[in-house]
């Protein structure tokens, strides 16, 4: 059996090798899935859903330091910022328990017209089937709770297919299901080249899709999809700010710099293009800079690391290409514009670098931070709207009115006021729009998308 290995993205060491599952593999698993949801006496009843998940907590809570080690070292989040996504994902399994009550349908009035006297309506939701989800890199565990939890919240078998950079926490939160009482056919993870995943996408008997990764390859499988699959798709985005002249620039530094540097800038809506006032741009791109090179970067497990390396040694030759690229084309460097070993890329602050440049243009995924000058606030929201990603946005002012008139304009899913764009919660909606995806996350979104309504209508002289 062919076998993966799995290396630290920091300096390239292996964890682990692991089996490279095949084609034949894929299809078990599908028709696994299949035949437990076709069988509706293994369905597993909300009560039990809520028991097993009850203990994946306990059992998650006991492991957080192994869980924030394993995430952190094989993600290269840094450990700090590794351990509050094994919270947020614990937090995910709860919020998940929570939402099962609320599973429910609606009456649907009758007796409004005479065809439809002496009848009793009302719907139920339903399990949608089996679902397929696949899973990007850079949030080894909690990406993997958005896409698991909620489907087995609402009684669907799922099949889940990590990232072949990070399957071991995906691994290890299958294998807690199990322990805490999930039959294993109900979640299987299928660790497989992309060429044996595809049957995750066409085949008939797979009735939704939870894709997240690139807008190129997501569209590229939304074409792929059999008649009647549902999907939700997240791609990411080139996430715009709007800073003001009444802003409080001392509150916007570190977040614009937090918001634009965590993970090394590879979160689908990190901070990339600030338009900041003409009046005091050039102040606020220095500071920023000073900032980012102020932060410390370097091994993830290491508790004082602020910035751990890209994923693969690649990722840093193609963000240096485009910063590169940037400066040729005459955007001014503030800080970073320069690896700091074969896996790590310094902070990166770029100064008005020209709307045609691939910074300005594509989500870089990387420590990169671009700062625009305007001076009409109408000439911000365009050039902001510009690209066609739609996911998070962010405005900074302390003027009520430019607040509510430029979160109307901004064309996002969310805009937050006074706070950095990559800020997220686990039940809030969470999506792009336009190229950036279709459908919502957020655990109780995704367990409604999870589920379909059917309609009962009863006739009776009694009613």
């Amino acid at each position: 059996m062919a076998e993966l290995n799995v290396y630290r993205p920091f300096d390239g060491g292996l964890i682990r090798s692991i089996p490279l599952q095949s084609a034949n593999d894929v299809e078990t698993a599908i028709a696994t899935a299949h035949s437990l949801f076709e069988d509706r006496q293994a369905w597993l009843a909300p009560h039990q859903r809520i028991e097993i998940l009850e203990r994946v907590v306990e059992i998650m809570s006991s492991q957080v330091e192994a869980l924030t080690r394993l995430a952190a070292e094989e993600g290269g989040k840094p450990y700090t910022d590794s351990k509050v996504e094994v919270l947020r994902a614990i937090n995910g399994v709860k919020l998940a328990v929570e939402h099962i009550p609320q599973i429910k349908g609606e009456q649907i009035p009758m007796g409004q017209t005479a065809a439809s006297v002496n009848r009793l309506a009302f719907t139920i939701r339903e399990p949608i089937g089996v679902v397929s989800s696949i899973s990007a890199f850079n949030h080894p565990l909690n990406l993997i709770v958005h896409q698991v939890i909620p489907a087995l919240a609402v009684g669907c078998p799922v099949i889940i297919k990590p990232a072949l950079t990070t399957p071991l926490s995906c691994l290890r939160l299958v294998e807690i299901l199990h322990e805490a009482g999930l039959p294993k056919g109900w979640c299987q993870a299928i660790v497989c080249e992309n060429e044996a995943a595809s049957q995750l996408v066409t085949d008939p008997r797979i009735n939704f899709l939870s894709f997240i990764g690139s807008s190129k390859v997501g569209w590229a499988l939304r074409s792929q999809l059999a008649p009647g699959t549902r999907c939700a798709l997240e791609h990411g985005g080139a996430a715009p700010v709007i800073v003001d002249t009444s802003a409080n620039i001392e509150e916007v530094i570190p977040s614009l710099a937090k918001g634009g540097f965590y993970h090394a800038g590879q979160v689908c809506v990190s901070v990339q293009r600030v338009y900041a006032h003409q009046s005091f741009c050039r102040e606020l791109a220095v500071r920023i800079a000073e900032a980012g090179e102020n932060m410390q970067v370097g091994d993830p497990l290491n508790p004082n690391t602020e910035i751990g390396p890209l994923i693969l040694p690649r990722e840093v030759d193609r963000v240096d290409d485009w910063v590169q690229e940037a400066i040729e084309a005459g955007a001014e460097l503030l800080s970073g514009g320069k690896r700091i070993s074969d896996t790590c890329y310094a902070p990166t602050v770029l100064l008005n670098p020209p709307e045609n440049v691939r910074v300005s243009q594509m989500e870089i995924f990387g420590p990169v931070i671009c700062v625009y000058s305007y001076g009409e606030k109408e000439d911000a929201i365009r050039r902001a709207n510009a690209l066609p990603f739609a996911f998070q946005a962010a405005v900074f002012t302390n003027n009520l009115e430019n607040a509510l008139h430029i979160t109307q304009r901004l064309n996002a899913t969310a805009v937050m006021v006074n706070d950095h764009t990559a800020f997220r919660v686990d039940w809030m909606p969470f999506g792009g729009r336009d190229s950036s995806g279709v459908g919502l996350g957020g655990i109780q979104y995704s367990m409604h998308e999870m589920t379909r309504d059917k309609m009962l209508v009863f006739k009776s002289p009694s009613l």
